[in-house]
Order: structure tokens, then sequence, then C-alpha cells
């Protein structure tokens, strides 16, 4: 039996599919109500290197639009763990996302803080696969923020968590609030 031939593969341009910024997934403004189906769609969804998002099977692509993240962080597991290379015991962190995927944190898959420049708020994200992020839901982020610590990174004092021996800042320490300490 020979090989089938490989199909061209279709563009379908802009499909009216939108991520919500609390992560619900929406077809022609109505939403997908079928876990099953998100996560489906999810594992198709790539980034482009112009940042625009697209479902990608292996005969079709189109692409959708995400208000922010296309996932969202709904629980964090801390254990302490070997991570194989020899070194004692560390803290390690793993994220379930909205689609029950699993991401262990490290440096492959990095914690982000983009804090807002007015504000200070701080936005939270964790890489899930290559261009594709979960942003750490409110309550998930406060668990973390328990966990840390802080640490002097590039002369700065830094508050951040560690997982797999690798720190990830959360916001810089005041002078006041490190003389306080």
């Amino acid at each position: 039996m020979g090989k089938m031939p490989l199909r061209e593969k279709h563009d379908c341009g802009d499909i009216d599919m939108h991520i919500a910024r609390d992560g619900t997934w929406l077809y022609k403004g109505s939403p997908i109500t079928r876990k099953e189906l998100v996560c489906l769609f999810a594992s198709v969804l790539k980034r482009e290197e112009d940042g625009s998002y697209l479902l990608e099977t292996p005969v079709e692509r189109g692409r959708i639009t995400v208000e922010d993240a296309p996932f969202v962080a709904v629980e964090m597991v801390w254990r302490d763990c070997d991570c194989g290379d020899g070194g004692p015991i560390r803290q390690c962190l793993s994220f379930r996302t909205n689609c029950d995927e699993v991401v262990q944190c490290n440096a492959d898959h990095p914690i982000r803080v983009q804090l807002d420049p007015r504000t200070r708020e701080p936005r939270p994200y964790i890489t899930v696969r290559p261009g594709l992020e979960a942003k750490i839901n409110r309550a998930v982020f406060y668990e973390m923020v328990a966990l840390a610590v802080t640490e002097r990174v590039d002369g700065r004092h830094m508050m951040g968590v560690w997982s797999e021996g690798v720190f990830f800042p959360i916001d810089e320490i005041s002078a006041l609030d490190v003389a306080v300490e």
C-alpha cells in the first residue's frame, strides 16, 4: 500500500471565533459550553510570529482573535521534587489550565508578570506551549505570592518564586520594604 499524497493546507482566513479575557471561547458571539470541544480547539491552537492566533489542523487553518491569553491557569500545585539533575530537593510548581493541561513551571515554561505602569497591578502569565500563555487567575496568583521570597537580581531586591531551580520575579521591593525586613 502506498502513502496517500499530502493535501495542501487550506487557509480559511478569519474564523468568527474569539477567546475572551476570562478564558471563554465564543463562536459567532455565543459561548462554546462543551469543555471537550474547547479542549479540542485548544489542542490545535498555534501562534504566528506576527502575534496572530491560528487554529491549525493537518488540512485547514484559520485565524481567531484572543483578547488577552488563550488559557487561564485555574489551579497551582507545589511540591518538593528531585529535578533529576543530581542537585538538592527543590520547590516545583505546576499549573492546571482551564483546558486541564498541566504545565510544570521551569525555564521552558516561565512565569511572566506584567505590571500596569500606572497602578502596578500585576498580570501574571505562564507559558503553556511556545507562543501560548495562560493568565494566572487571581486566586492562584495569591497562592503563588504566599510562596514568594526575596532575592537580589541585577542589584535589585525582587520578590518572586522558585520552581525547578529557576527564580521567577514577581515585583521589585522598595528600599523601605527591604529596610523593614
